[in-house]
């Protein structure tokens, strides 16, 4: 029985961050806040590639940071899936081919056969060929998606994944993070400056600012309270 993901970082500098938050299994948290909250600061520290002074995380009964006892797991060694803002996908490799790469201890044509079945998964079938420069921002942001789920996580982070794409695209995003969801038990955490899409797709929210998590709670419970301060915040 999965654990789910808990996070507790404190820093005064050089980035301040006071944040607690857990999101248990099959559970969307929806990280909101202006610009420069920790809202990413806070994704990287959980994929292992951000060092925060103080804290803990550990997923599915698994320590992954702990300042107060030295215990800090790499990234390669943490079972985390990440779709960067940006994608990040290799622009020398076809999908199929970004997609294999994450897939560790296994034959070529295993691989492939895997990174195809992730290719169908996010229902990019028949383009596992294309380069990435041949697809568009809504089909390399699927094969980003797919390669973080090639490595079998325990917890998926997408970093602004609604942010650059028109609302067809965004539409079907949503779509596909509830397929995701329902198939599996991880936790998912993602960044939006959008509360539209925490409303749609995220259980919970957590309201950052100046990296101090203020508010976090039911996503429906927090959005209809207007003495929230969430809500004061959208109201300017």
């Amino acid at each position: 029985m999965s654990e789910g993901l808990s996070i507790r970082l404190t820093q005064p500098a050089p980035i301040a961050l006071d944040v607690e938050m857990e999101v248990a299994p099959r559970q969307t948290l929806a990280l909101v806040g202006p610009s420069g909250a920790g809202k990413t600061t806070i994704l990287r520290a959980v994929a292992g590639l951000y060092q925060p002074a103080q804290g803990r995380i550990a997923c599915d009964g698994n320590v992954w940071l702990d300042r107060d006892l030295s215990t800090n797991v790499p990234p390669q060694r943490r079972r985390v899936g990440m779709v960067f803002q940006s994608y990040a996908l290799f622009p020398h490799m076809t999908a199929l081919g970004n997609i294999a790469e994450a897939i560790l201890e296994q034959s070529r044509v295993e691989r492939e056969a895997r990174a195809a079945e992730l290719l169908a998964r996010v229902h990019l079938e028949g383009l596992g060929a294309r380069y990435p420069a041949e697809l568009s921002g809504g089909q390399q942001q699927r094969v980003a998606l797919a390669r973080a789920l090639a490595r079998d996580p325990h917890v998926l982070l997408l970093d602004e994944p609604f942010s650059a794409v028109d609302q067809p695209t965004r539409r079907a995003l949503h779509a596909l993070l509830a397929e995701i969801r329902a198939a599996s038990a991880m936790p998912i955490i993602f960044v939006s400056h959008d509360v539209d899409d925490a409303a749609r797709s995220a259980d919970r929210v957590c309201f950052l600012r100046d990296g101090v998590s203020v508010e976090q709670g039911p996503t429906r419970a927090i959005l209809d309270d207007p003495g929230s301060a969430l809500v004061r915040w959208l109201e300017g």
